[in-house]
């Protein structure tokens, strides 16, 4: 089960690295993903804005925001990863090191996706040429899986707050996470961590981000050319 769970984050972590080459030896592609990514972090923004700017769930949207839907580079956290991987399912819980799984499956998906996108990607960036790169992406059946991955990592650090062993865990793994090279990924939990903490519960918070995010999927996958609808319009910057 260990080596299992160690193969399949190296795995992905490696598709990641992969997809990062392709946009280093294609430097025009690479600046597309970067302008794509924040284009997207502004699309959440505006999808979510009633997260954003409610007191309970505005920790917990910012959190997806900032460290699943934004451009942030995160090669510094995906490099110590990868060469730590073994230590890292040794010293965190079972239930950690699978939440950590799921984030390496989500990374690696949205890096696949982005870079294809990207290829597809006219400019000026807006929300017709947005759709018409989704579009010519495809890929139903990754977006559907991109989405499901977002909510059940949510849905494990909501059930790990709940779980003092756990959180105390967590607090004790500080120092020798830090030894052993890991303080990218103790930052990412603890944050996430505290963010669904002070939520106290992540119910409605999930259910409004699955909703939301599942119609704008509808809405691109359906859209038509010249892509003028009014709902897309408002579902895009």
């Amino acid at each position: 089960m260990v080596a299992s769970k160690a193969q399949q984050i190296h795995d992905e972590l490696h598709r990641v690295t992969e997809e990062r080459s392709r946009r280093e030896r294609d430097p025009e592609l690479g600046r597309k993903v970067i302008l794509l990514k924040a284009y997207q972090q502004k699309r959440f923004s505006k999808t979510h804005a009633n997260l954003l700017s409610d007191p309970r769930h505005q920790g917990a949207a910012r959190f997806f925001l900032e460290h699943l839907y934004g451009p942030e580079d995160f090669s510094t956290r995906d490099d110590q990863f990868a060469r730590v991987i073994p230590a890292m399912v040794r010293l965190f819980p079972d239930e950690v090191v699978n939440t950590v799984g799921k984030l390496a499956s989500l990374h690696a998906i949205s890096e696949r996706l982005d870079t294809s996108m990207s290829g597809h990607l006219s400019e000026p960036l807006d929300h017709q040429s947005y759709a018409a790169a989704w579009q010519a992406t495809g890929h139903p059946a990754l977006r559907n899986q991109q989405i499901e991955l977002s909510l059940q990592i949510g849905e494990s650090l909501d059930r790990l707050t709940r779980n003092p062993i756990i959180r105390h865990s967590l607090r004790l793994m500080r120092g020798p996470a830090k030894a052993a090279g890991l303080s990218e990924l103790q930052r990412f939990l603890e944050t996430g961590f505290e963010a669904f903490r002070r939520m106290r519960g992540a119910k409605d918070f999930l259910e409004s981000i699955k909703a939301k995010e599942r119609r704008l999927a509808e809405v691109l996958n359906a859209a038509t050319p010249p892509f003028e609808s009014t709902e897309l319009q408002d579902q895009l910057p």
